[in-house]
């Protein structure tokens, strides 16, 4: 079978790829790391006028009526410039609610998402990395939430949160409703940055469908952050082989030496094999329903496994620069390891991969 991305896609990654490149090159990227910056106005407002923030929301509504495998293309390039910003969970809230929401509902929220005007996050994951539908527990009946929610992205900063109660359900909290309240928490990544949400009988919208909607929801963002994770695995790859040309030690460049030359072969040519699985994980969430659960989390657990181990590659290959805070090559590597833990790590996908599998 030969799969391959349309001309389409090509170009979608292209444009997002020039935009990464002249709106935050490494310099303006390290300047709203060293800063804490993750939400940037400037930004955000370019990639929605790229159409960016309305990738999952369909044209009827304002959106690009793309699908998962388009978003998780965008995400490869998110991942390979490090770009901080909110879009991948924005576009998982606003896939929820195209998923599983009314008419009614539909029409209120997503073209807000889609002009950007509105940005949208996710409140999945309650205490003891619980991330999967099946074990939240959160109440949200009658018209209110009760409950807490942890390592929620952009909590400060989100106007709409899609939320997971208990059943596998999922429902839609507006900022500044009573009884809501947002923290910060301690994260690795500063251009993704997570916080505590609690709601206290807070008024709550349940989507229609969103029981059905959740399993994709999650398969989604698996899809999502693993396309993130090989993004920045081949970053640091690119970035560890330009260092080696110019790093001397001996009066050669490092890149001369056999054992240097092992190293930066075996971090290419761990990452390049896995595209594939991110791609078929991703197009079976739009069109083989039966196998994207599982294909996903494969992909999750092997894929950002991989990255991670690529980033301490490429800190070694540094040398003692790779572990300092002046080196860049921390960013993605806090990227990956973002990626990693997010929605359950590699060991918790590995399991429900060989239950999937009937193993």
């Amino acid at each position: 079978m030969h799969f391959g991305l349309t001309e389409e896609q090509e170009l979608l990654q292209e444009t997002l790829r020039g935009f990464v490149a002249a709106e935050c090159p490494p310099s303006r990227l390290r300047e709203l790391f060293d800063a804490g910056v993750a939400h940037d106005a400037a930004l955000w407002k370019g990639l929605t006028e790229m159409g960016m923030a309305g990738l999952c929301v369909p044209e009827s509504l304002g959106g690009a009526g793309l699908g998962v495998l388009d978003l998780a293309l965008c995400c490869e390039e998110l991942g390979s410039g490090a770009l901080p910003g909110p879009l991948l969970f924005h576009s998982l809230a606003a896939l929820a609610i195209d998923r599983g929401g009314s008419l009614a509902q539909r029409e209120r929220w997503l073209p807000g998402l889609a002009s950007g005007e509105t940005v949208g996050s996710v409140a999945l994951c309650e205490e003891g990395e619980t991330w999967d539908p099946s074990s939240w527990s959160i109440d949200g009946k009658a018209g209110v939430v009760t409950g807490t929610k942890s390592h929620v992205p952009f909590a400060g900063e989100a106007d709409l949160l899609v939320v997971g109660t208990a059943g596998g359900g999922l429902g839609v909290v507006e900022r500044g409703a009573p009884g809501l309240r947002a923290g910060p928490a301690a994260g690795a990544d500063r251009t993704r940055p997570v916080g505590s949400v609690v709601f206290d009988a807070t008024p709550f919208e349940a989507l229609e469908d969103g029981v059905q909607a959740a399993p994709l929801v999650r398969d989604a963002g698996l899809c999502a952050l693993t396309a993130d994770a090989f993004g920045a695995a081949w970053a640091l790859t690119r970035m560890t082989v330009e260092y080696a040309k110019v790093r001397q030690q001996f009066g050669r460049p490092i890149a001369e030496f056999q054992s240097v030359k092992h190293q930066l072969a075996d971090m290419a040519t761990a990452i390049e094999p896995t595209r594939g699985l991110f791609w078929y994980a991703a197009y079976a969430c739009d069109h083989l329903p039966e196998e994207a659960a599982r294909q996903a989390a494969v992909a999750k657990a092997h894929i950002t496994d991989c990255a991670v181990e690529i980033a301490r590659d490429a800190v070694e290959l540094h040398g003692g620069l790779g572990f300092t805070w002046e080196c860049d090559v921390q960013i993605w590597l806090k990227r990956a390891l973002f990626d990693r833990a997010f929605l359950g790590t590699p060991d918790t996908h590995r399991e429900r991969s060989a239950a999937l599998g009937s193993y």
